[in-house]
């Protein structure tokens, strides 16, 4: 306490000088609108960059709510693009209407395996939240692979990148269908097979999801990067560019095509005449 008293003391001179000049300068400032203006526009710069500074740091921790909120509006709007024969009036009622053909689940890829053969992902969503084996994965993208594997909270999906996994796609601009697959070769090249040579096709046409898969029709895949034909089988096999990037893949949104059981029963009936 000595020790303060004594700097007080000892600068008590220099103390005074700056308590009088800021009196004098805060009485100018009042007394003048032009002095008051400059230092209000100078502290409204200073203030607002450290405003701007704190927002952007809050804006930051809030990244993760934002991008989750994000993804479930996109999971209401793909609802709505899947089920087009819906009204849009529907939307504040039952954005998520279980009697549409497609209900729409939102989850995140919390795995990704895309370095082998037989590529699986691990999705942070299962039976709990009503994903079933056979349901069709995609992003905003296009299509990421099928849902395989399901447990209460998790479910695993093979990969549009597994040389197993085979898939109804079609040529968008003529309609006609093929097999989509996997050489086990390119991450961003897929194979499209079984095209009839009669078919139309350029390098750079757009290749989506058929009729008869477990998607939703016209679900975005890939261009045409490569066409290659078969002289014996009269067939076109083409290599595809996917529109993913099969390696990072974050949100994903879950198909249920409620009418997939109907279907298959009625095509098994028909296998069995």
């Amino acid at each position: 306490m000595q020790q303060i008293l004594n700097y007080i003391i000892k600068n008590s001179l220099r103390m005074l000088f700056l308590l009088l000049l800021g009196i004098s300068l805060l009485l100018t400032i009042q007394s003048h609108s032009y002095h008051r203006s400059k230092v209000i526009n100078s502290a409204n710069v200073v203030t607002g960059g450290v405003y701007k500074r704190i927002h952007s740091f809050y804006e930051f921790l809030n990244l993760r709510s934002e991008n989750e909120g994000l993804a479930a509006e996109n999971a209401l709007l793909k609802s709505l693009l899947y089920n087009q024969s819906d009204s849009l009036n529907k939307f504040d009622q039952a954005p998520l209407n279980l009697e549409n053909d497609y209900v729409v689940i939102q989850s995140k890829v919390i795995k990704n395996s895309y370095s082998i053969h037989e590529n699986f992902l691990t999705i942070n969503s299962g039976s709990a939240k009503g994903v079933k084996p056979f349901m069709g994965v995609v992003n905003s993208k296009g299509i990421i692979g099928i849902v395989d594997i399901t447990s209460k909270n998790y479910a695993t999906v093979v990969s549009v990148l597994n040389t197993k996994s085979k898939i109804n796609a079609k040529i968008k601009k003529s309609n006609h269908f093929g097999t989509l697959t996997w050489n086990g070769k390119n991450t961003g090249i897929v194979q499209l097979i079984d095209i009839p040579r009669l078919a139309s096709v350029r390098k750079g046409d757009t290749i989506v999801t058929g009729a008869q898969s477990i998607f939703p029709e016209n679900i975005a895949i890939g261009i045409i990067y490569k066409i290659y034909i078969d002289t014996e089988s009269n067939l076109h096999t083409m290599d595809v560019k996917l529109f993913n990037d099969m390696t990072s893949i974050g949100h994903v949104y879950v198909i249920e095509n409620k009418n997939r059981e109907e279907i298959e029963e009625l095509e098994a009936k028909i296998k069995d005449e």
